[in-house]
């Protein structure tokens, strides 16, 4: 059975850094791509830049999902932003909470959660998108337990979610146990592993830090010994992310979805080790 390939960017702010990425896609799109994501910022310049991103990449690859967050929006915004995007024929939508701009609490939020975000645009445009939403087999940082990050991901499902993409970890049996719980409590969605690849050490601990991704104490002591070597880190990180990889297909994990830093080199190679 084929297995499902995505690759998320994020979008550039300048004219040169667009002509670029869009570069980056072409030339990943030799790997046949499911889709193509493209993040989302709160706020008006930033979500513009989202909405003309996506426009571009899909000139080469029509299925090419915005993300879309509901919090710091109005109900009437987001349904603005969805609608045009149906009117253009997206027909896949990355559906996600987002994170609270700084001073903002949620009273002031319309739609205040991703099952909330789901069900909004499912009750508006029916069967429209596939909808994804984000899954968490390490917790989210805000989550209180395992059972409750399990519940989430269950209401999002029920509220109309086509399938999951989960955040990067390196910790593959994180995902396996997740898999296991999400059955055992009646939710038969797949769950695509979010796959990041290791290319510099600062920018992965920062970012991990950021949004309580778990790096195992032995990679980061690894990684932390080679920090001042790219090609070495670059190396490593390729051996580990291709072994996790491997791991996470022979579980039965339906496909792959690519946090691809806006490179394509780092990724064709993980897959080209992979055989996809």
């Amino acid at each position: 059975m084929s297995k499902r390939i995505s690759f998320e960017f994020f979008p550039p702010k300048t004219d040169q850094g667009r002509e670029k990425l869009l570069n980056t896609q072409k030339k990943l799109l030799v790997k046949k791509p499911e889709f193509f994501s493209c993040t989302f910022g709160a706020g008006g310049s930033t979500r513009d830049n989202t909405r003309d991103m996506v426009d571009l990449l899909r000139e080469q690859h029509p299925d090419t999902a915005p993300h879309l967050s509901c919090i710091g929006q109005s109900r009437d915004e987001i349904m603005e932003l969805v609608n045009g995007y149906k009117e253009k024929g997206v027909s896949r939508i990355v559906a996600l909470r987002g994170d609270l701009p700084s001073g903002m609490g949620y009273a002031q939020s319309e739609v205040k959660y991703a099952d909330d975000l789901v069900a909004l645009i499912r009750a508006e445009t029916g069967d429209h998108f596939h909808l994804e939403v984000a899954a968490y087999p390490e917790n989210h940082p805000q989550s209180r337990s395992f059972g409750d990050d399990i519940d989430h991901f269950r209401r999002k499902v029920a509220a109309g979610a086509d399938s999951g993409i989960t955040q990067y970890f390196y910790n593959a049996d994180a995902y396996g146990y997740y898999m296991d719980e999400l059955r055992r409590r009646g939710c038969d969605a797949p769950v695509y592993p979010g796959i990041m690849p290791i290319l510099n050490v600062a920018n992965l601990f920062r970012f991990s830090d950021n949004c309580g991704a778990d790096i195992p104490r032995w990679l980061r002591g690894r990684l932390t010994d080679l920090q001042d070597d790219e090609a070495a880190v670059k190396a490593f990180g390729e051996e580990v992310v291709t072994r996790l990889c491997e791991r996470l297909l022979a579980m039965g994990a339906p496909g792959l979805h690519f946090y691809t830093m806006n490179q394509a080199a780092p990724i064709l190679r993980i897959l080209d080790n992979l055989g996809l």
